[in-house]
């Protein structure tokens, strides 16, 4: 019996960028899976989700395709409504978005810039909550992962990604202690430099090479010399996610190689 047998899971962000390798969204969608849950892959990109849900198909699981720029309330609403209209409930909510495209300095900073950052890196995510909860709480049962970064705790020079991503560390703690009293649990996972289409694909369009960025990125972890996969992120998302996590709640977890352990 899988880790997830029977589990109802929604993955925000089951598409992903394309390039060589894979995301952080698409990876744990098929790790899911592939532990037992029946996994509703969501993306704004409805051809990248198909793919999602074709893998998982294809190995022999199930799922549910819903198309939806979680940006919008309404949008938010619609995939918990879809969901429940198709299973019954939410076991586990996965939110796995994020995007940091036009950052910068805090005075090069636009209204623009900022406020698509944070209704993409944050809102989305209250929004996403505020209505999974009410069934979570009526079952009395529920598990939320929302995948933050180390950029929330190390210093990075991109001002908005690394705020939205500090106050969704906050915004998880306030859910955990919360919600704990309804047998809900929610924790952060903040993914350190990964060796995943979205890191690296817009880099090489921008004229980067190749190997140079990979080498440059692997040399900044102290674990081994390696950026991380879009599989350690989805190995530490399965864990909490499932019933050996029970006890834990409100927890950020570093999946980095150590580049947030190290100081000096």
């Amino acid at each position: 019996m899988g880790r997830l047998e029977n589990k109802i899971a929604v993955v925000i962000g089951a598409g992903q960028t394309p390039g060589e390798t894979i995301g952080n969204g698409r990876a744990t969608a098929l790790r899911f899976a592939q532990e037992g849950a029946r996994v509703v892959c969501v993306d704004r990109s409805a051809e990248s989700a198909s793919e999602t849900l074709a893998m998982i198909e294809a190995d022999g699981g199930q799922g549910l395709l819903v198309e939806a720029d979680v940006t919008r309330e309404d949008a938010c609403l619609r995939v918990v409504e879809v969901v429940e209209a198709g299973y019954g409930r939410i076991d586990v909510l996965h939110n796995n978005i994020g995007i940091g495209s036009g950052d910068g300095g805090a005075t090069s900073m636009t209204e623009e810039v900022w406020d698509r950052i944070f209704a993409t890196n944050l809102t989305s995510i209250m929004f996403l909550c505020k209505h999974a909860l009410p069934g979570m709480r009526a079952r009395g049962s529920g598990v939320i992962t929302n995948i933050s970064s180390v950029a929330a705790v190390c210093s990075v020079g991109i001002v908005a990604y690394k705020t939205s991503k500090a106050a969704l560390n906050a915004y998880t703690h306030a859910l955990a202690t919360a919600n704990a009293r309804f047998g809900i649990r929610a924790n952060v996972i903040m993914p350190g430099l990964m060796n995943t289409p979205m890191a690296i694909e817009g880099n090489v369009a921008a004229g980067a090479d190749r190997e140079t960025l990979i080498a440059r990125r692997d040399a900044q972890v102290p674990l081994g010399g390696k950026m991380g996969s879009a599989w350690d992120v989805a190995n530490a998302a399965l864990f909490l996610a499932s019933d050996e996590a029970g006890f834990i709640t409100g927890v950020n977890l570093p999946v980095d190689g150590g580049q947030s352990a190290k100081i000096g």
